[in-house]
């Protein structure tokens, strides 16, 4: 209760449904593009990356209007600014889109999923993300070949299962929100088919271990100790390479931003390795490593440490000013402290591993912030272009169950249920808008592919 005796939760509520009067559902489904240039704002982004790596980027988001969407977070974040919310931020995750939620290892060694991509994670607004997560299901429908109403049905999915799950999370209290998860366990399903996908899935990520990727990603030397095997362009190490630094680095700074408990673990282990690794799409070009590091008995350990520059969100979606307490702090303490608080907040269970580095001077000289965190440890997704209808639309709302689970975490959410209400305004609303994105980011692909092919940018495909 508040000063005056009244539920801060229903008062939340209440304001969220006031806020339909100035922000109809009907307003969410409006889409007019800012001015821009999407391949301008690709070309931007280049401009700090590996410069031999950013052919292999764009060849990867030419592949489809899909694989474009999940590099061209920056393009999304411009067009966002520019429409209607209605004012209320959550810790958001910034590229909620279809791929970016998968299985991972929880610390108690159980099979977890949830968001698993947190590189645009800022303070924004709650709708940035629901949309974000709408217009993939709509892209991944078409790239299947699947009809416009198959996509919308899978879509509105998606939408539904966030409004539902938000409201019944705000049924429970703080901590039972705090502490709710999904394991591989209850993915199970009655259709036979989706119960083999899984399970060949879930059985896959298990076995992705530390010391699985000790056989698939290094040789041994002339001492007997693994190294890591190049395999040029996706892996490769230094022109200069500078151990004894990276040793002092790493297990000196990254080692103060774990838990006591996992530095004291770090302590038992040494660094013999590392090289850079390509990742993802839109990371492409962006400073990638992973690190191989022995126990006592030479058991291996495999650490990514990935580049954590600023979020498009506050770049491109032109964010200013963010609500006071640890939001606002998270905001402001680096990038790599702001992508691990991000993950920790929007995650049920993360990587006990996971720490930053800031300031970490570069070989070009150049300081760089960077988060660390285990390389594929029981990692897995689902290969999303292989959904029938069906399974599309019962995916779409898992991961629609998972956003509302992290977006939830942010104190004064119920303001999201009370503005969604019960009906499917809202779900149907953003069904039109993610149809209209899907337009436009057809439309962004097919100018990327204009400018590969007259030769004004460079793409390699097929890495």
């Amino acid at each position: 209760m508040d000063d005056h005796g009244q539920n801060p939760i229903s008062l939340q509520r209440a304001a969220g449904k006031a806020a339909r009067q100035t922000t109809p559902w009907s307003a969410q489904a409006e889409f007019s593009p800012p001015e821009r240039d999407s391949v301008h704002i690709i070309e931007e982004q280049n401009a700090d990356r590996v410069p031999d790596l950013v052919p292999v980027r764009l060849g990867r988001m030419l592949q489809s209007p899909f694989a474009f969407y999940r590099g061209a977070a920056a393009v999304m974040a411009r067009d966002l600014s520019a429409g209607p919310v209605t004012g209320h931020r959550v810790m958001a995750c910034g590229d909620a889109h279809l791929a970016n939620f998968g299985l991972y290892a929880s610390p108690e060694r159980r099979l977890v999923f949830d968001l698993n991509d947190f590189d645009e994670s800022f303070p924004a607004p709650w709708e940035w993300d629901v949309k974000r997560l709408a217009a993939s299901v709509w892209l991944m429908g078409r790239n299947n070949s699947h009809s416009e109403d198959d996509c919308r049905s899978a879509t509105a999915a998606a939408v539904q299962t966030y409004r539902e799950t938000l409201r019944q999370l705000y049924k429970m209290t703080a901590s039972e929100r705090y502490f709710y998860q999904v394991e591989a366990d209850e993915l199970t399903v009655e259709d036979a088919k989706d119960s083999r996908i899984i399970g060949a899935t879930t059985a896959k990520a298990r076995r992705r271990t530390s010391e699985q990727l000790l056989s698939e990603l290094t040789v041994s030397t002339v001492n007997g100790e693994p190294a890591i095997a190049d395999q040029p362009p996706i892996v490769r190490h230094p022109e200069t390479k500078d151990l004894d630094g990276v040793k002092d680095l790493y297990f000196r700074e990254y080692r103060d931003t774990l838990r006591a408990d996992t530095g004291l673990l770090l302590e038992q282990y040494r660094l013999v390795d590392y090289a850079w690794r390509i990742v993802g799409v839109g990371s492409v070009g962006t400073r990638c490593w992973i690190l191989l590091l022995l126990g006592p008995a030479a058991e291996p350990l495999f650490l990514q440490a990935k580049e954590a520059g600023p979020s498009v969100l506050e770049t491109y979606g032109a964010i200013t000013g963010t609500r006071p307490g640890v939001l606002e702090a998270i905001a402001s303490r680096g990038q790599g402290y702001r992508v691990v608080s991000a993950q920790r907040i929007l995650q049920a269970q993360s990587d006990p591993f996971l720490g930053w580095v800031a300031d970490a001077t570069g070989l070009d000289g150049r300081k760089r912030d960077f988060y660390v965190r285990q390389f594929r440890d029981m990692k897995g997704s689902f290969k999303l272009e292989q959904f029938t209808p069906p399974q599309s639309a019962r995916y779409a709302r898992l991961c629609g169950r998972l956003l509302a689970r992290g977006h939830s975490q942010s104190p004064g959410s119920s303001y999201i249920a009370g503005y969604l209400g019960k009906s499917d305004g809202f779900d149907q609303a953003i069904c039109d808008w993610a149809r209209r994105y899907a337009d436009q980011a057809e439309r962004d692909h097919q100018a990327l592919a204009l400018a590969v092919r007259s030769g004004k940018l460079a793409a390699e495909a097929g890495v």
